[in-house]
């Protein structure tokens, strides 16, 4: 038996098994409501109110301390000898790169066809919502993380939840909070499996399939698959299994490299049609408020942009809390800042670069694909880059494997923390996950598992429910962090001991 029949067989067995599940989850998770002519998936609303009601609650923290943010991945406020195992910059980095990937490319696409040119002014502002979401989830990751005796260090929702809520409410929230916390595991876990894992592998192995002569091509056989899986695997066992602090240190160096090669790209296409950028920045404006062709008018917009930026940046989720729980910092909040910058580069930045590059290229398959033809997201991406790149398939190729391997690590660093929290930190146990992590990443170039890609998007947003009902509970210590930290800036910046052992660092005046 041929691998292309065994490969084919497995996945025909997984999805026929597991397909009345995903439809089932998904329905729950995904449960739409018609409003003004559209449908409204209530999770999306649930991350939006979240947003807003963040933004309101900490006085618009991501617009006031946006400078001050900057000013701490700059490492003005490192405190020597704090307890963590990243500095600011590789936390940010290493949580941006489970964000920034295929949605940026392809999701966008799909968002401007669907929604038209306006869907980006709301994507944009989802985005500046997320940011005080994410604000609030990554203070309490870094607050209720735990130090473990080798120094490593362990966070994300699975910890804040039981710890925050027995602190607040006593017995009875700590009864909650395991119960919370052991879903949230679960959830994390099966997400990186497949979500962030064979997803990815799967995604960027197809992209280079399209480069290379497609199925006539040299990795268009299973051969070439498997070749293409191992190889992705390799590199993946080798970086995992030197923690967050080898992750970190490639996720510093791949997350700037790809978004620079990207923005690069963007910025080309734009330049060389500079004349159209006023009509398309106008098309954008005018679209979010007068949308012409569709379905539901500004609402229908705003609820497209909305998701697809909510699905962009996992503002809400829990997930980034547990990279950014590894830095060195004596202050939670210092993180919670530096953590806002991630929608803000995931979804203000990238995302609007990919619209705005549709958008002023007009390329053919866009028009097609609002037409309502179904036409790839990733296609129309890549021939808005093409009609002045023609050879730019392949650095959009480079691009997604970039992103494919940078998400790989973080959402593999993201599962094995889940994995040990459920059951425990043995050797054996972080070797056990390890391997079952790394053996995906070749099933991700041979299968598809579409089913169990799509239970995993419901499984990982239905965290977004648990996750937040937490952060409303815990919010007011979010508040008493920022306080501290504020004032801690205010003394370093009026050149006064801290007490932190790092006084011979020069005051930084900044806005605080």
């Amino acid at each position: 038996m041929s691998l292309d029949s065994v490969t084919q067989s497995v996945d025909e067995a997984v999805s026929g098994f597991f397909e009345p599940i995903a439809k089932w989850l998904g329905e729950v998770v995904f449960y739409t409501v018609p409003v003004g002519g559209t449908d409204l998936p209530l999770i999306v609303a649930w991350l939006v109110v979240a947003g807003l009601v963040f933004t309101g609650w900490f006085g618009f923290v991501q617009l006031r301390k946006f400078r001050l943010a900057v000013d701490v991945v700059r490492g003005r406020y490192d405190e020597k000898g704090s307890t963590g195992e990243v500095n600011h910059f590789q936390a940010l980095t290493a949580a941006v790169s489970g964000t920034v990937g295929l949605g940026n490319i392809a999701g966008v696409a799909v968002a401007v066809s669907i929604g038209g040119p306006g869907a980006t002014f709301w994507m944009i502002l989802c985005g500046l919502l997320g940011m005080a979401t994410k604000f609030v989830e990554v203070t309490l990751g870094v607050k209720y993380r735990e130090v473990h005796p080798d120094g490593t260090v362990s966070g994300g929702p699975m910890h804040y939840l039981p710890k925050g809520l027995t602190e607040r409410f006593g017995k009875n929230g700590k009864t909650l909070g395991k119960v919370l916390a052991v879903l949230a595991s679960f959830l994390i876990l099966f997400f990186g499996l497949f979500g962030g894992n064979l997803f990815q592998v799967n995604q960027s192995y197809a992209q280079l399939v399209s480069v290379t002569g497609g199925e006539d091509g040299a990795l268009g056989s299973s051969a070439g698959a498997l070749f293409f899986g191992i190889l992705i695997a390799a590199l993946v066992g080798i970086v995992l299994l030197g923690g967050i602090r080898s992750i970190a240190n490639v996720t510093s160096r791949l997350v700037p490299a790809m978004a620079g090669i990207y923005i690069v790209a963007c910025l080309i296409v734009i330049l060389v049609n500079i004349t159209a950028v006023p009509d398309a920045v106008a098309s954008i404006v005018e679209g979010a408020f007068n949308p012409e062709g569709v379905a539901g008018g500004v609402l229908g917009a705003l609820i497209i942009g909305f998701k697809r930026a909510a699905f962009s940046n996992e503002a809400g989720l829990g997930s980034a809390p547990i990279a950014h729980s590894a830095v060195k910092t004596r202050h939670p909040a210092s993180e919670g800042l530096v953590a806002l910058l991630e929608p803000f580069i995931d979804t203000v930045v990238v995302c609007t670069m990919t619209a705005l590059t549709i958008v002023i290229a007009n390329p053919a398959s866009w028009g097609e694909a609002r037409a309502g033809e179904d036409i790839g997201g990733v296609t129309i991406t890549s021939d808005a880059f093409e009609t002045v790149l023609p050879w730019f398939p392949y650095i959009l190729t480079v691009a997604v494997l970039l992103f494919a391997v940078s998400t790989v690590l973080t959402w593999g660093y993201y599962g094995l923390k889940s994995w040990t929290y459920l059951f425990g930190r043995s050797r054996a146990s972080e070797v056990t996950y390890k391997v079952v992590y790394t053996v995906f990443a070749v099933a991700g170039s041979l299968l598809t598992l579409q089913t169990l890609i799509d239970m995993a998007d419901a499984f990982l947003f239905t965290l977004a429910v648990i996750n937040i009902i937490g952060l409303y509970l815990l919010a007011p210590v979010v508040k008493r962090e920022l306080a501290s930290f504020l004032e801690f800036v205010r003394a370093r910046n009026a050149g006064e001991d801290t007490g932190n052992g790092d006084d011979d660092q020069k005051p930084v005046k900044t806005t605080v």
